[in-house]
């Protein structure tokens, strides 16, 4: 492979020999077979698996491996309702069971806990600790569709206790342990689990954080868990902790009477059995309960592990997550692709920043997952990973969270590794997956997300409904995909789940993206659309703003929102600058003049302020909404949702945002 520097020419290009070897190159190849058709470019293949979904997501189980029973019937009924369209319907497979699958890569998972704790699990010992747990489970009374939840660290037992409750039908869920009690309830106790499994603490920055108070005042609220299972990280007598805790019993205690169990039963479900509950940000109100399906996931994240992102048996898959983020569903079903799965858990800045690069080198990674801002706080810290550590392996980084500036394109380049597909990818917890993405034999350009992904009827609408090129406009689906949620727990009629996508554009998924397509038939994400400024009744995508402030090296991150002023809005900017630093007037004059000059004299903030401090979600997310409310005086609905609430107070009541 090779990469290409001006600015006019991609960043980086697939050498052709090395991509007739990718999973995509062969796919293309099964395609033309069976649609008939040259698929000459990316585009023809997009528009025949859009335009025949029924042989494309055939083609995609059949060349991905699905292990279960198709069916007889068609692959998809009702294809003109959306929602309401049935993939697959006689179809029975498990998830578990496909994760589980036979590989010649013995290695299931490598673990490290920041430098505290490491582990290695094979493929056979996986299997044999999921054929127990699930034996204890079934044992405590779980049966299909009862509910297993998880507050957890990114430990191996997180994955055993995932596989576990999907070998039997039980539907999972989980948070990571740096939630609050009440954030835990606002998830947990909409879906009353049957079962909770939690670790006795977490390791963060060198630091044991204890969970006991937490689970303590926690399980007499949940009062639908038969069982507290706990897994022992931070200490080491989990009995003793047990004792002190209700319904509780430790790990090792719970599995030992079913140690003869060395095979999980595998119970056939219905394409769209439920799989996971995942649950929106909740910063506008109690989280939304997403009920996620066995065959939409699975066959969605094979489709974009396998083609959009060239997974392999045997590659080292890596993404910085925690048990709270989508992105660990999505991590996870690497397995059914016969990869090693690389797992991190707590700060990723250990040892200056060095900790995952390090981690990339030692396990010879493959595919480095992260956020944007990772990168951002990474290319702050000065660490040029590509003149420390051993990435020969490293075929492919991907990031998502927060729209990736064509600036942290240039910075990956020089910075990590110049032979190197960079795909920025954007999708969500609303379908467990990605609506655009990477692509293995296409070039990367500057600033641009690769393309659409495969059997995804992705456009770019304007506020009338109409397809826009060259413009920025709202991301919508125009056609059903299988990984859409199978429902929102208890919402009889399916009302909150038509008004959270299908209420602005009647039939159509509206994403809440602000966006464009490209020249080169590659995407930009603006933001999303519910932050969009309207100064002057001008939409601007908040991201066009960070993109030009966070260049200056003072400025750590920053956060923009739209304040109402005098009829109409104006742009106020919160900067969060190096430690030692103060805002002055000759910082804000070349904020300002960056803005101007680079982006338009309308994206220029009215107001530029310091602050020491950014709110953010569980994910790493900035709320710009629950700034923007705290601002105008309303309540944030859901302070629970947030990683650092206190942050907010530094918002509000600002004398400056009086003038």
């Amino acid at each position: 492979m090779k990469s290409a520097a001006p600015s006019d020419r991609p960043l980086w290009v697939p050498d052709p020999r090395w991509g007739q070897t990718t999973r995509m190159a062969g796919f293309i190849d099964r395609a033309r077979a069976i649609s008939g058709r040259a698929l000459d470019s990316y585009a023809d293949l997009h528009a025949w698996s859009v335009e025949q979904p029924e042989p494309f997501w055939a083609a995609v189980w059949d060349f991905c491996g699905v292990l279960g029973e198709r069916g007889a019937g068609p692959a998809l009924v009702e294809p003109e309702r959306m929602p309401g369209a049935r993939w697959f319907p006689q179809a029975r497979l498990n998830f578990a069971e496909n994760l589980l699958r036979d590989s010649a890569n013995p290695e299931a998972l490598v673990f490290w806990g920041e430098d505290q704790s490491k582990r290695t699990v094979s493929r056979a010992d996986l299997r044999r600790q999921v054929a127990q747990f699930a034996a204890a489970l079934k044992a405590t009374g779980v049966t299909a569709g009862d509910r297993v939840a998880a507050y957890m660290p990114n430990l191996p037992e997180t994955l055993v206790a995932m596989l576990a409750a999907a070998s039997l039908g039980a539907v999972f869920t989980s948070a990571s342990p740096d939630f609050g009690v009440q954030g835990v309830l606002d998830r947990f106790g909409q879906i009353e689990p049957q079962v909770l499994i939690a670790s006795d603490g977490y390791w963060y920055n060198g630091k044991a954080i204890d969970l006991e108070a937490k689970l303590a005042e926690l399980m007499p609220q949940l009062p639908s868990a038969r069982r507290l299972i706990l897994v022992p990280y931070v200490g080491e007598n989990a009995d003793a902790l047990a004792a002190r805790l209700p319904k509780a019993v430790a790990y090792r205690r719970f599995v030992a009477p079913h140690a003869a169990a060395t095979e999980p039963d595998f119970a056939p479900l219905p394409f769209d059995h439920p799989l996971y509950i995942m649950y929106s940000s909740g910063t506008t109100g109690v989280p939304k309960c997403i009920v996620h399906g066995v065959g939409g996931s699975l066959l969605q994240h094979l489709k974009e592990h396998q083609l959009h992102t060239d997974v392999r048996e045997g590659d080292r898959l890596f993404y910085f997550t925690t048990c709270g983020w989508m992105m660990w569903n999505w991590l996870v079903t690497g397995l059914a692709s016969g990869a090693t799965l690389l797992l991190y858990d707590g700060n990723p800045f250990v040892n200056g920043g060095r900790i995952l690069w390090e981690f990339a080198q030692a396990e010879r990674m493959t595919h480095f997952g992260t956020s944007a801002k990772y990168l951002d706080a990474l290319i702050k810290t000065g660490l040029k990973p590509k003149d420390e550590y051993d990435l020969s392996a490293l075929r492919v980084m991907t990031s998502t969270g927060s729209p990736l500036v064509p600036e942290r394109f240039d910075d990956v380049y020089a910075r990590v590794k110049a032979d190197l597909q960079l795909a920025s990818i954007s999708g969500g917890t609303d379908l467990l997956s990605c609506f655009v993405l990477g692509h293995p034999l296409l070039p990367v350009w500057r600033g641009e997300i690769q393309c659409k992904g495969l059997g995804l009827a992705v456009d770019v609408w304007d506020d009338g409904g109409r397809p826009i090129r060259g413009e920025k406009g709202e991301l919508v689906c125009t056609r059903p995909f299988p990984s859409m949620p199978v429902g929102f727990w208890n919402d009889p009629g399916g009302k909150k789940y038509r008004a959270a996508y299908f209420e602005r554009f009647p039939g159509v998924w509206h994403h809440g993206d602000f966006c464009e397509i490209t020249e080169h038939h590659g995407l930009i994400i603006h933001g999303r659309s519910d932050a969009t400024l309207n100064p002057g009744g001008v939409r601007i995508g908040t991201a066009e703003i960070y993109r030009q402030v966070e260049k200056l090296s003072e400025v750590l991150e920053a956060i923009v929102i739209g304040q109402e002023w005098e009829g109409d809005a104006r742009v106020i900017l919160f900067v969060k600058l190096q430690a030692g630093l103060t805002l002055d007037e000759a910082l804000i004059a070349r904020i300002k003049a960056l803005v101007r000059d680079h982006a338009s004299p309308r994206h220029v903030p009215a107001k530029v302020l310091q602050v020491t401090d950014i709110p953010r979600t569980k994910s790493g997310k900035i709320v710009e909404l629950a700034v923007r409310d705290i601002v105008h005086g309303r309540p944030v609905k859901n302070i629970e949702a947030l990683a650092n609430p206190e942050a907010l107070d530094l918002f509000a009541n600002r004398d400056e945002l009086r003038t």
